[in-house]
This record gives C-alpha cells, structure tokens and sequence, in this order.
C-alpha cells in the first residue's frame, strides 16, 4: 500500500454488461480494468492494466462497446487472481473515475464475491467523480468524456471502442486540464513559429535618457497575443492573463 500524499489513480472498468433494471452490476462481471497513476498532478507511468475472465458470456450489447469477446477472456485470470495486487495499487489513494458509481458498484461487488472480509471501496480509498465535477462546471452540456475531449482539445481519436486502459488515459488529460489547466506551456514552440513569421517584437536597446521609451506591440502582435489567451482558456477553463 502506497503512503505517498498527493497520489491519485485515473480508472475504468469495462465489464460483461449490465442490467437496466434494478442493481446495474448484479449478475454482470468486471472483464477489463485500467488505471493510471498521477502524483503531484504528473502522470508516473506507474500503470495498472490487466483482462479477467468472467464465469459469464460478454452480453453482444456490451461487445459492441469494447469489443472484448469471450474467446479472448478465455485464457486471463479470474478476478480471485488479480485481486490481491489490485488492493495493492488502489489503496490509500484517491480514484478518480468517470461516472464513478457505475465502476465502484462493479469493484464492490466482485470485492463482495470474493468472501475475504474486503468491504467496501469506500473504506480505503476516497472517491471522485469526474462526470459530477463536469455537471458542475458545464451544466446543461453534455459532459460524456468525448464531449469533454473535444471541449478541452484532448486527442480521443484512437477511441475507436471503449478501452479502460485508454479511457483511463484520456480522463486523466481530461481531469488535469479540468482542475489545473495545462500541465506543460509550449511558449518555446510558439515563439519560435511567431519569429518565423516575423511576428516578434523588434527589441531595440535605447540609451537612458531619462524617460522610459515604451515601445508597443503591433496589432499582428496582439492577435496573436489573443489566440494564445484563447487556447490556454480552450484548455483549461480559465485564462489568468484577462
């Protein structure tokens, strides 16, 4: 169990379906799980990724979103397998998930199957979830994590099907720019392409005479200054520069 502060894992699950009528995980099974570490809001590499075999088929429904298919869960461990290292890697830390009770639900109850006196998820690990955070910050939009790809210029087009490993990976993107804005400023990039286009300010030295000369940016300049201002609120929701 890891006791480092700060530590957050980024997780999704896809599952053999679920009921749409009463519990939504009951009878159901986790089939895929995938998390990521962030610390310190930076991503460590620190994954977690594995399949399980279910003792159920995969409902076509479900198929369709992930296209995992039985055949290929034929040879991966159960859950029972998993579960201890799993416990390892989660506990203690923050999970942030995308509607969150939908995955917890599932983990409580293959927790619940395995009669080690587990509990709940709850009880070790405390819990965000990243699609409440999003109601609140876009209410009346869709807040699906495309819509939020889209909305904070994250690349999502390797989501061909739903991936838990990938989906994990897009949300942390998606969770960091919700929270914090950019994690990295390209001001090199950019300032090499403006001095391509001969956009830079001309810098001139000027002996002290007494008076401050200001010299002020071309319109060409603050356009460009613009657009800079507008991707960084793009990106992270705010800008601090207006």
């Amino acid at each position: 169990m890891s006791t480092v502060k700060n530590r957050q894992i980024v997780l999704d699950t896809e599952t053999t379906g679920m009921n749409m009528v009463g519990v939504h995980y009951e009878g159901h099974r986790i089939i895929e799980i995938g998390a990521v570490e962030v610390i310190n809001r930076r991503l460590t590499g620190n994954n977690f990724h594995v399949y399980i075999k279910p003792d159920r088929l995969v409902d076509p429904e479900a198929f369709g979103v992930h296209g995992i298919a039985d055949e290929f869960l034929s040879d991966k461990p159960s859950f029972v397998d998993i579960a201890a290292e799993f416990l390892d890697y989660i506990k203690g830390a923050e999970l942030i998930i995308h509607n969150a009770p939908f995955d917890i639900g599932f983990m409580d109850y293959e927790f619940d199957k395995l009669k080690q006196g587990i509990g709940h998820t709850r009880e070790f690990c405390s819990i965000t979830d990243s699609l409440l955070m999003a109601r609140k910050q876009f209410p009346g939009k869709r807040n699906s994590l495309d819509a939020l790809c889209g909305r904070f210029d994250i690349d999502n087009t390797k989501r061909t099907l739903h991936g838990a490993l990938l989906d994990a990976e897009i949300l942390a993107d998606v969770y960091l720019a919700m929270t914090g804005g950019q994690t990295t400023l390209t001001f090199n990039a950019e300032n090499e392409h403006a001095a391509d286009s001969g956009l830079l300010a001309q810098h001139q030295s000027v002996k002290t005479t007494g008076q401050l000369r200001v010299i002020t940016a071309t319109a060409g300049e603050q356009a460009l200054h613009e657009e800079y201002l507008d991707r960084i609120e793009k990106k992270s929701g705010q800008c601090l520069w207006r």
